[in-house]
């Protein structure tokens, strides 16, 4: 071992941290040959309703890399984190890789005898990043700036000091509406999963939590549906970029209701278990579009998600404060209603929301346009408080973690830190459902209809969030023209009489 090694009892692996990149010895790891202690913690589902497909996939994954590293793990099932750690090694001194959360963080930092290692499972490190902020980023910390800069530091994508293609950006391409006439993309289907012994385990577990009264979830529990192990994962990675990555730009902001997957990846729940690498992910993307069997905007667009969106994220959650949670300048104080809590669509009209909201508890995941122009455009305009709708989006999906929610609910979804993430709210009226998903044909409202029984809600709402935020919005370079469309409605007081009236 190495001198400071020497004292280690454990290294300390949450269950967030599963692939083998987290074990791996080295400057800044853990050595070979120490002990991994890893500690389930009913208490986290005591205090917060976690979707139960969520709770059977993050124990599921932590219980099979337990057994896949056999007599090396200490595997203890706690009440608590704390008592966990306590019950396994006492006051010793154990390591732990820079966790995801705050929580997590003060957690370890609050045990005097845990050493903290730099984070893994991203590809900018917390020191490489600040560098950046500080030089090139300074005064602006744009997604597009940092997204080139990534690429031209882990040389993903170039062709010497130029972008692949001439082009750093292909998202005009990436924006085809939802095939007409079409249930679905006719693609090969995403890879699935195989339950075993431990999903069993894990399943009866659940089953006894929620019968003794001490646990409750939301949604559905069906066949597992996402990779629990690192196996499991590189198969799911392996079929998206044989069979999915093609056809994956063009559509990837369209919506079909009978194809929810589209041709998404569904790699982000392996990817924030730690059970995929992102570099492995982005590289074999690349791969595919060098051995041209992969067009450039499919593979521009997959790496955009992975090395610009995802890193930009876990960036900034840290780099923003802990104040960004509570960032609220649209004054949006609306309770999240029952029926969205519950995941209740029984009295949903708008055939859109009723859809998304069923997936959701059917599976506890949709691709990144439901979330953003459906769910968390309709809590926009209607008003409600971003800390609480960041905290259903990190317990309702099966991908959603503190590091995750934060930056993408608060920042990006709800505008609510009034622009350092984002430069306008996206939201928008039917419009734009109409053109981008198949949700509207057979949908009682009539997407341009604004005023009236058949009154899209997106389209009214979209007018009466404009108004009611006009003063903030009608200079914006990128909302101006949008706000001077109020003074072209003669049935605006109407439009807003009716908006006052309407019930979520």
């Amino acid at each position: 071992m190495r001198e400071n090694d020497a004292d280690v009892a454990a290294h300390w692996l949450f269950g967030d941290q599963l692939g083998p990149h987290f074990l791996t010895a080295g400057p800044g790891g853990p050595h070979r040959d120490t002990p991994v202690l890893m500690v389930e913690s009913r208490g986290v589902f005591r205090r917060r309703r976690f979707h139960r497909a969520k709770a059977h996939l993050v124990l599921s994954a932590m219980r099979h890399r337990a057994a896949e590293l056999g007599d090396r793990v200490i595997h203890v099932k706690a009440d608590s984190y704390v008592r966990g750690v306590r019950e396994a090694v006492g006051d010793a001194p154990v390591t732990v890789h820079h966790p995801t959360s705050r929580a997590a963080l003060g957690l370890v930092r609050a045990r005097p005898s845990t050493r903290v290692l730099p984070a893994r499972g991203f590809l900018v490190g917390h020191d490489a990043f600040r560098r950046w902020a500080a030089g090139d980023g300074a005064g602006r910390l744009r997604q597009e700036d940092f997204y080139r800069w990534v690429r031209r530091e882990h040389d993903l994508l170039m062709d010497g000091a130029e972008p692949a293609g001439g082009r750093w950006n292909l998202d005009h391409d990436n924006r085809e509406p939802a095939p007409h006439d079409a249930a679905d993309l006719g693609v090969p289907a995403p890879y699935r999963p195989r339950e075993d012994d431990i999903d069993a385990e894990v399943r009866a577990d659940l089953d006894r939590w929620e019968r003794e009264g001490t646990v409750e979830f939301l949604g559905d529990d069906g066949p597992r549906r996402f990779p629990a192990t690192r196996r499991e994962a590189l198969a799911a990675l392996r079929r998206f970029l044989d069979h999915r990555l093609p056809t994956f730009g063009a559509y990837e902001d369209a919506v079909l209701a009978a194809d929810p997957v589209m041709s998404h990846s569904l790699l982000s729940s392996s990817l924030n278990l730690g059970l995929l690498d992102p570099a492995e992910c982005v590289e074999g993307a690349e791969a595919e579009y060098r051995a041209g069997r992969a067009p450039l905007n499919s593979v521009e667009g997959f790496v955009r998600q992975v090395a610009g969106w995802r890193e930009y994220v876990w960036q900034l959650y840290w780099h923003l404060g802990p104040e960004h949670r509570t960032a609220n300048v649209l004054r949006a104080h609306g309770e999240v209603p029952s029926w969205w809590e519950e995941l209740d669509s029984t009295g949903v009209e708008a055939r859109c929301l009723s859809q998304v909201l069923d997936d959701v508890r059917a599976t506890g995941w949709t691709h990144h346009i439901p979330r953003l122009m459906v769910l968390g455009s309709h809590a926009l305009q209607r008003g409600w408080d971003p800390a609480a709708l960041t905290d259903w989006f990190h317990r309702a999906f099966v991908d959603g973690y503190d590091w995750v929610m934060v930056p993408n609910v608060v920042g990006m979804s709800q505008f609510a830190d009034g622009g350092r993430m984002t430069t306008k709210p996206y939201t928008s009226g039917g419009a734009y459902l109409h053109r981008m998903t198949d949700f509207c044909g057979d949908c009682r409202f009539k997407p341009s209809v604004r005023v009236g029984d058949d009154a899209c809600p997106f389209t009214a709402g979209y007018w009466a969030f404009l108004h009611r935020h006009r003063a903030r919005f009608e200079n914006s370079p990128r909302m101006a023209r949008a706000v001077r469309g109020l003074d072209r409605l003669n049935d605006l007081e109407a439009l807003l009489e009716q908006e006052r009236g309407r019930t979520d």
